[in-house]
């Protein structure tokens, strides 16, 4: 069965670092895209990175980018968002979503992991 779970959050202070990891069972993550997605309390969930299928492309908001990096190991099926001078307002759950596709757009996403909390205070 096709299944996500994050793990990698905690509490860090404001310039910290975390890695989250976003671990796949039931497909390859060498042949399907996965994204990254955060939800702060109140506020809507917005995508923050993904990663394309085959050829690993990958793609990053711009409200994050220069500090979060998004990368894949293909040998432990696992896609990980590098998170680098967090701020405040980076506090939020992180969830990783896939859909199958080969691309990051263009595919409904189905299939979600748990979700991380990620606190970012001092």
């Amino acid at each position: 069965q096709v299944q996500l779970v994050n793990s990698g959050g905690g509490l860090v202070q404001p310039g910290g670092s975390l890695r989250l990891s976003c671990a796949a069972s039931g497909f390859s993550i060498e042949y399907y895209a996965i994204a990254w997605f955060r939800q702060a309390p109140g506020k809507e969930r917005e995508g923050v990175a993904c990663i394309g299928g085959i050829d690993g492309s990958t793609h990053v908001e711009h409200f994050v980018k220069g500090r979060f990096t998004i990368a894949r190991d293909k040998a432990q099926n696992a896609v990980y968002l590098q998170m680098n001078s967090l701020k405040s307002e980076d506090t939020a759950v992180y969830y990783c979503a896939t859909g199958l596709g080969q691309y990051c757009s263009g595919s409904t996403l189905d299939y979600w992991g748990q979700g991380t909390q990620v606190t970012v205070s001092s």
